[in-house]
């Protein structure tokens, strides 16, 4: 399998390339799956709708990998906070965890409600063509928690902030405990049929340097070295976004390290390159332009040379994106790289 083979830096006939949030707007064949489902979380929750939608972007775009579609925060719902998705606002929770008494609501083994996520993964791997991989993924326990303290989105982090800061044992507590899930969870998908897993740090860049490594990274490293000593076959990516500064601190057992589009690619490569696979990290609005998206292609390719690297944005693709722009960065990504 050519990307799980890349993943762990064997050699490979040209570079696999995936988008995060590939499985997504920009594609009118998601749109009509989505509406059919009547909101997002009942697409979530059918394992044949969210099967189609996450195999539309391989028959569609030609990616080498599919990623399952599902959304970080099936875990805190599953562990008994109340989840809606409001329009224009997204995600809210109405019972947010501020207090330790709230988080003796949060029930144990949310992990084995989440029987429709297993669902989706075997249906995806029996219809998946063999040559193709099955990207599972989890939030990272820092990005989880911050929903479920916040209660919502948000552009200045100070209810969790303010925790971590005044009530760490608090916040610790809650990271805990999400912690435990994850590795479940995780391991429920590579059960089911998984080929890779990557952990998305969305809000990683909230904190500074040394609050960083104490309330995301360390648990983010507990992860994958509980995924890596039960499952060593399974590549794990890394995805931390914005943390471009921290990158002489960053250790851990895994295997890819997903490189955000403000972190220039050189940089990564000189502080990571000889320890991790890097992936990424095309800026997502470069697909508005077929040229723009040839520099990029074309430099990547100079820098990283079919050697340790992933092709991907530096981000989540974005729903207004022309999918033949899309098909034309797969295709290019293919042609550009593919060895003579």
């Amino acid at each position: 399998m050519i990307f799980t083979d890349a993943c762990f830096r064997k050699p490979t006939p040209y570079t696999p390339v995936w988008m995060m949030r590939q499985a997504g707007r920009y594609l009118p064949e998601y749109m009509a799956v989505r509406e059919k489902a009547g909101d997002f979380l009942n697409l979530c929750k059918n394992p044949e709708m969210a099967a189609e939608v996450t195999l539309q972007p391989v028959d569609i775009i030609g990616v080498d990998a599919a990623i399952l579609f599902s959304d970080i925060l099936v875990i805190p719902l599953e562990m008994g906070m109340h989840l809606t998705f409001e329009k224009g606002e997204g995600p809210v929770f109405s019972d947010p965890i501020r207090t330790m008494e709230d988080l003796k609501r949060l029930q144990p083994n949310a992990h084995e409600r989440l029987g429709y996520v297993y669902d989706t993964i075997k249906i995806v791997r029996e219809r998946l063509a063999e040559d193709k991989a099955l990207i599972g993924f989890t939030g990272a326990p820092w990005t989880l928690i911050t929903y479920m303290i916040e209660g919502r989105g948000t552009k200045t982090y100070n209810i969790v902030k303010k925790l971590i800061y005044t009530q760490p044992e608090l916040v610790h507590a809650l990271l805990r405990e999400v912690t435990e899930v994850v590795k479940l969870y995780l391991e429920k998908q590579i059960e089911a049929g998984v080929d890779v897993v990557q952990i998305f740090d969305s809000w990683a860049a909230a904190l500074e340097k040394p609050k960083y490594f104490e309330f995301s990274w360390n648990y983010m490293k507990e992860i994958a070295a509980h995924i890596k000593g039960k499952y060593p076959h399974i590549p794990i990516i890394m995805f931390p976004k914005g943390i471009g500064a921290y990158l002489d601190d960053i250790d851990g057992d895994f295997d890819v390290f997903g490189v955000d589009w403000g972190t220039p690619m050189a940089l990564a490569k000189e502080k990571l390159g000889e320890r991790y696979v890097l992936q990424g990290n095309m800026e997502p609005c470069r697909l508005y332009s077929k040229e723009a998206t040839k520099e990029c292609v074309t430099s990547l390719y100079e820098l990283m040379r079919n050697e340790g690297h992933i092709f991907n944005l530096g981000h989540g693709i974005l729903p207004d994106v022309p999918v033949e722009n899309a098909k034309y960065f797969v295709d290019l990504v293919h042609e550009v790289t593919r060895k003579k």
